[in-house]
């Protein structure tokens, strides 16, 4: 299939630039892939579509301020790092601009020199390999003069207090994301707590949202593209929990496209999840066979990404696409800090 037939359109003030006041305030499109249908609720109606039998999933991952303002020395010049994969100790992938200009050798540094970084490799690949030097604790460092590292659709200027805070779910807890499974950030504890009332069991695992999950497909033809390995983890008990949960009749239901390529990652030959941890490549795209996945909570996503073939798989893509129509036609909110949809 052609990438231009996962294309709609947006229009720009519907990309949301705030998460709202509270988070479990969102509106939920629900989607019924059986009937072909929808309907327009609230986020804070989920429970209600969630059985006593059934698991909730949800990514634990926490996003770290991967984000870097500096400058070369000793030009001064003005330089951009976004962190995205940690190779070796201290030695790291990452975005930077002015990629170009920067050959192997430049060195960098970052807030008053108390870190500083060298460019390993000449220009070309998108990703460029540094090696970082610091006196303290680089996380340490990170932690006061690092920087939320909001997607490039917000266009407000520099993150605020209330992102530090927002653009982290409240389950987070394994650090090395460099960017957030947006699907649980609707989650209050008043939804976690309601969820349990009706005997509905949480069940955490974790994937360290890279590069791979928002980086843009680049070939015309989708079954083509391959998404760059991520980390991810199952415990042991979670994976027995997701096996009695669905061997009793109960579902899954995946919090975000992260929690579903974990999923479908850990599935073994016999059909059953496996605890597993390592790195996955997993792309998913329509024709995709869903072993794990019974019910899914996302976002909306951008146009031709990843995340839009990965959601069509499981929707299909006509009835995604009209499902998609719809939610600007009532200007529902999208992207990261934007309103979510149900599909059951």
């Amino acid at each position: 299939m052609h990438i231009s037939e996962f294309d709609y359109d947006l229009p720009s003030e519907l990309i949301a630039q705030e998460p709202l006041a509270r988070r479990d305030a969102s509106r939920m499109l629900v989607v019924n892939r059986q009937g072909g249908a929808w309907s327009d609720c609230d986020f804070s109606s989920l429970p209600s579509f969630v059985n006593a039998s059934d698991a909730v999933v949800i990514n634990n991952t926490r996003v770290f301020p991967a984000r870097l303002i500096g400058h070369r020395y000793p030009s001064g010049g003005r330089v951009e790092v976004m962190m995205v994969r940690e190779i070796e100790p201290r030695q790291w992938e990452a975005l930077v601009r002015p990629s170009q200009r920067l050959k192997k050798g430049a060195r960098l540094r970052f807030g008053d020199s108390r870190l500083s970084a060298q460019m390993l490799d000449e220009p070309g690949a998108e990703l460029r390999l540094l090696a970082f030097d610091s006196s303290e604790p680089i996380d340490t460092v990170l932690a006061e003069i690092g920087h939320t590292p909001l997607p490039p659709y917000i266009k407000r200027g520099e993150e605020t207090a209330t992102d530090r805070k927002r653009y982290q779910t409240i389950f987070a807890r394994n650090r090395g994301a460099i960017a957030a499974p947006t699907a649980g950030l609707h989650f209050s504890e008043k939804i976690i707590q309601a969820l349990e009332a009706k005997g509905a069991k949480i069940a955490e695992i974790t994937l360290h949202v890279g590069y791979g999950t928002f980086a843009p497909v680049r070939v015309d033809e989708i079954e083509k593209h391959h998404v760059i390995a991520e980390n991810f983890s199952i415990d042991p008990e979670i994976a027995e929990l997701l096996n009695k949960t669905q061997r009793a009749g109960g579902r899954i239901i995946a919090v975000g496209t992260t929690s579903v390529r974990t999923l479908e990652s850990a599935v073994g030959n016999d059909g059953f999840i496996e605890p597993r941890s390592g790195e996955t490549e997993l792309t998913i795209t329509p024709g995709f066979k869903f072993r794990a996945t019974d019910a899914l909570l996302t976002n909306f996503h951008l146009p031709r990404s990843s995340l839009l073939l990965l959601v069509a798989a499981f929707a299909g893509r006509e009835l995604l696409l009209r499902a998609y129509r719809h939610a600007v036609e009532v200007r529902y909110r999208f992207y990261s800090y934007g309103d979510c949809m149900l599909i059951l």
